[in-house]
């Protein structure tokens, strides 16, 4: 019996001032005319309350970028949907706060790029940015909103992940995430320059655990560390139609939000189809759900049901074929790729290809596979 998801990722647009080069936006960015609706939105939410949903995460792009974002929440919220809010946070201030939370907004989540106002904003792209952010966390807290902040880590703000926790500790936040790179779409084209070495990720993740300790009370940090260190796969997004959906700016209906890049799907259109068909009879959901698929050695393996056989959209980034074993496991015959990555990374400088529309980067090369 296939379970009801938990959770639908509204990617509402790709238009976002920043320009973050670790942005999981596909390369080919939907255009402003292209993108869904308000009545059509408002559809989805209901019908993804429907089908089992208990929370819709609004994103990007940046999703305050459209006009509607304040009517979007309220069809949100009245679908009975716990409403979170992903956001830069530069495009808005205390008065558009006040008519978000009017429309029934539950919780803020807060990108950051560092802790380092003129580093932050080198990465972003985006010249004040870190001071429209800080602004804007204090504007969520006074109004009593739970806030979140993320923090996209990598080589170049790795360094200074203590002064992050820091500062989420300063604003009031109950919670950090602090999450690694993970590398699809224009972080993808940007891995060497985004790659951090294994000293770092040590340095790292004993900070993460010495926070944990002093600050439990605090502050809850989540951590999501960079697969291409790993031996074993993360369940990537729960597993593939397990417990969670995305419908992208342009109204495709995905089992995750980077699945567009993988060739050879028809993925279900929101303005033609419900959220109940592509979850339960599409194609594109059933095609790696549960385990049937698996080739060797994730099938028949006592973790298949607990990774689910790791990422589709990251095998085949290294391999070039979906249906792989995901190289960060280290049973998979293609785990050596791993390390090719990080010796390019190694030898990479630190310039960036930024996220802009109409700009196509070009990704790393992937090995044919054997």
């Amino acid at each position: 019996m296939i379970q009801p998801p938990l959770a639908l990722l509204a990617e509402l647009t790709h238009r976002c001032p920043l320009r973050c080069p670790y942005c999981s936006n596909p390369t080919a960015l939907t255009r402003p005319g292209e993108e869904v609706d308000t009545a059509t939105w408002a559809r989805a939410f209901a019908e993804a309350a429907d089908l089992g949903c208990l929370q819709v995460h609004l994103s990007g792009g940046e999703p305050t970028a459209r006009r509607d974002i304040e009517a979007l929440v309220r069809a949100a919220s009245e679908a009975g949907l716990y409403t979170n809010l992903i956001t830069s946070g530069v495009l808005l201030n205390g008065t558009r706060l006040e008519a978000l939370v009017a429309a029934g907004l539950d919780h803020v989540q807060l990108s950051i790029q560092d802790a380092e106002p003129v580093s932050a904003d080198r990465i972003g792209g985006y010249r004040g940015g870190h001071a429209r952010k800080l602004e804007f966390a204090r504007h969520v807290t006074a109004a009593g909103l739970p806030l979140t902040l993320n923090a996209v880590v990598h080589r170049q703000n790795l360094d200074r992940l203590p002064q992050m926790i820091a500062l989420a500790l300063e604003l009031g936040a109950g919670r950090l995430e602090v999450a690694h790179v993970q590398y699809y779409g224009w972080a993808l084209a940007n891995r060497d320059a985004l790659m951090p070495s294994r000293a770092q990720l040590d340095a790292a993740t004993a900070a993460v655990e010495a926070a944990r300790a002093a600050h439990r009370s605090r502050l809850v940090i989540d951590y999501v560390v960079p697969d291409y260190y790993a031996t074993r796969p993360k369940s990537c997004m729960g597993g593939w139609g397990q417990r969670f959906l995305a419908i992208s700016p342009a109204g495709h209906i995905l089992p995750c939000h980077a699945a567009e890049s993988l060739p050879g799907f028809a993925f279900p259109d929101i303005r033609t189809t419900t959220l109940r068909e592509a979850w339960e009879a599409s194609e594109a959901f059933n095609r790696f759900r549960g385990t049937g698929w698996m080739p060797a050695p994730c099938q028949g393996c006592s973790r298949a049901e607990a990774d689910w056989g790791g990422c589709r959209c990251q095998a085949f980034a290294l391999t070039g074929d979906a249906a792989a074993a995901d190289p960060a496991c280290a049973l998979s015959p293609h785990h050596a790729l791993l390390a090719l990555a990080l010796e390019d990374a190694d030898r990479a400088g630190e310039a960036f290809t930024y996220r802009e529309p109409g700009r196509l980067p070009a990704a790393p090369a992937c090995p044919p596979v054997d």
